[in-house]
């Protein structure tokens, strides 16, 4: 597989974010309205998740043509998204929509236990150029980042079915990576005696 080229750290977190953020300042614009196509109405949220399926693929065009590459990860989410999506447009039920989180984060916590189950660490695979760490390391994290898949998956469920459409888009554009990206710092702190330092990987070569 051809390595990927470097753009900008910003332009990359840009259009890998973007489509997000866009799409809550989309809903918050039009939650209150309603839209008539073909003589059915359909709500604000509903309107803004089905642009928010061109918006996504347009990045991820815009991404794949400055790097030449898009992780496997991001194909998936760009695959629920599109299918999720129009499943919330074919029955006009945004429902769907919700649910797709809930399955992108039990399908990482499955995918996840299939390789620990196998005595591996996928995120290893994916991660270790990133931030080199001894197997034990990886094992650990990816079985506590397993455990956060979950949890997140079931208060995705709670959350949509218990609060305001209102409530979930707001914790599912901020609280949710937020939650994942204080969990992973935190991990990657305790995770530090694990960490192989520059010295250490010079000797191993």
């Amino acid at each position: 597989m051809a390595e990927a080229r470097e753009i900008n750290p910003i332009l990359k977190q840009v259009l890998e974010l973007g489509p997000t953020l866009l799409f809550f300042v989309l809903y918050v614009r039009i939650k209150e309205d309603v839209f008539t196509f073909a003589g059915t109405e359909y709500t604000g949220f509903i309107v803004a998740a089905v642009v928010f399926v061109p918006i996504l693929l347009i990045s991820m065009g815009i991404l794949w043509a400055l790097t030449g590459q898009l992780s496997r990860m991001q194909v998936f989410t760009a695959f629920m998204v599109i299918f999720f999506g129009g499943l919330t447009a074919w029955f006009n039920d945004e429902r769907f929509f919700k649910m797709k989180t809930t399955i992108v984060y039990g399908f990482l916590a499955a995918i996840l236990t299939i390789g620990l189950l196998r005595g591996r660490s996928w995120l290893e695979y994916v991660m270790a150029d990133m931030m080199p760490m001894h197997h034990d390391g990886w094992i650990i994290l990816t079985k506590r980042l397993t455990m956060a898949f979950v949890v997140l998956a079931v208060v995705n469920e709670f959350v949509w079915r218990t609060m305001s459409t209102d409530a979930w888009v707001k914790i599912e554009t901020f609280g949710f990576p937020i939650a994942l990206m204080v969990f992973l710092f935190w991990q990657f702190t305790r995770l530090q005696p694990y960490v192989i330092e520059p010295d250490e990987g010079a000797e191993k070569d």
